[in-house]
């Protein structure tokens, strides 16, 4: 299966810094790498309703449900682009999280079992110089993906608060250009040894 990457955009604001970090990173895919972007408030999912124990799951064939579970269903590779707020992801990231509990329980759609194998990344700005306070959203990603059975590749830190600031991270622009190139591996919960 060729790589599809599929960038989905947490930020309230358009071309904000943790954006512009991906995009850096993005620019070194191989020429032709499919990349998908969606900015998830300009699709935004309404509020989560927890049906787990209910028989009613069926898949949503219209809206902004649909369009990011095919967009994620079709990925090889799931990038969380969401600015650190509050030293975690932000609401629009949470919330499409969310929404992997629905889709693990909707008949036909072997969500799980779709996903294990693919790469879950994360970029993010953050305006603390000590990158130690991104932890829980790292973690969010990281034990996401282990839940799932997927890879996890990491997530690109980049330093900065006010519109464009990132680009003078000159750190974070340089692991830009190698972030994507590595080997992710099989993500671990942290109590899970070798």
């Amino acid at each position: 299966m060729s790589r599809r990457f599929l960038f989905l955009l947490g930020s309230s604001r358009a071309d904000g810094n943790t954006e512009l970090l991906a995009r850096r990173a993005a620019e070194q895919l191989p020429e032709g790498t499919e990349q998908q972007w969606i900015s998830l408030s300009e699709h935004p999912l309404p509020d989560f309703e927890d049906l787990r124990h209910d028989s009613d799951h069926v898949r949503p064939r219209e809206g902004a449900a649909a369009l990011l579970l095919d967009a994620t269903l079709a990925a090889t590779d799931v990038v969380i682009a969401s600015p650190l707020y509050w030293y975690s992801v932000s609401a629009h990231t949470k919330r499409y999280l969310d929404y992997w509990s629905g889709w693990l329980r909707t008949p036909g759609l072997d969500f799980k079992a779709t996903m294990a194998g693919r790469t879950l990344w994360g970029v993010t700005a953050l305006a603390h110089e000590e990158q130690v306070v991104a932890d829980p959203l790292v973690g969010t990603l990281r034990n996401s993906a282990a839940y799932m059975g997927m890879r996890f590749g990491g997530v690109l830190l980049g330093n900065g608060s006010r519109p464009g600031d990132v680009l003078r991270d000159t750190g974070a622009l340089a692991r830009a250009k190698t972030f994507f190139a590595q080997r992710a591996p099989l993500a671990r919960f942290p109590y899970e040894t070798d």
